[in-house]
């Protein structure tokens, strides 16, 4: 049984990864049906990474990202957060809303500005999470998303406060967005719960 991401192999990894871009891919047609303009988005790498280290993504603990956060239910109960620096949200939200470049900031990222990031983070959880259960034949029911905007470290903590232990280990998917001269990374991590990876490799049939 493969209890934390750190036992994969190189084939288990790139499994996961095709998922992953088959996720971005079908994302970047929702996106662009919401905004009427092209999004392109891509899975440039996939990885494994300490829980704790996954503040090191954004620039360190103290680093002010917006943070989206999901449970998912069913054959492979896990947790989704997606999380990008601040500054790069602001420009991903002027992507989605028409804005010149530069518009949003700190101090004006408001209810609209939020509810895009909400919707962005609906449609790349599910996208992915529908990628996975084509694949797999498994169950996945994502929540609703919570959205929070704070330093990187509190973020996690949040995430350890509210839902107790979770994996050492998580799969971070990079994921580029691009738009014309544009091009913005945030990471989408899973934190599977113990057993979650296991059922999800033997159903990619990919288990150890």
């Amino acid at each position: 049984m493969v209890d934390d991401f750190s036992k994969l192999s190189g084939l288990q990894l790139d499994a996961l990864r095709e998922i992953g871009n088959i996720g971005a891919g079908n994302a970047a047609t929702a996106l662009a049906q919401m905004i009427n303009a092209k999004i392109d988005m891509s899975v440039p790498q996939a990885r494994i990474m300490l829980f704790s280290e996954v503040p090191d993504l954004v620039g360190g603990a103290d680093k002010h990202v917006v943070g989206i956060y999901l449970r998912v239910e069913g054959s492979a109960p896990a947790s989704i957060l997606f999380i990008i620096p601040v500054e790069k949200a602001c420009l991903l939200v002027d992507m989605l809303m028409f804005k010149p470049l530069g518009t949003t900031n700190m101090d004006n990222f408001g209810d609209m500005e939020m509810s895009a990031m909400m919707e962005l983070g609906n449609i790349i959880s599910a996208t992915y999470l529908n990628a996975l259960a084509a694949f797999t034949g498994l169950k996945l029911l994502p929540s609703v998303p919570a959205l929070g905007i704070d330093m990187a470290g509190a973020v996690m903590d949040a995430i350890l406060a509210q839902f107790g232990e979770v994996a050492d280990h998580v799969l971070v998917l990079e994921t580029d967005f691009r738009k014309e001269a544009v091009d913005l990374v945030g990471h989408f991590i899973l934190l599977p719960e113990p057993g979650a990876l296991d059922t999800i490799l033997k159903a990619l049939g990919v288990s150890m």
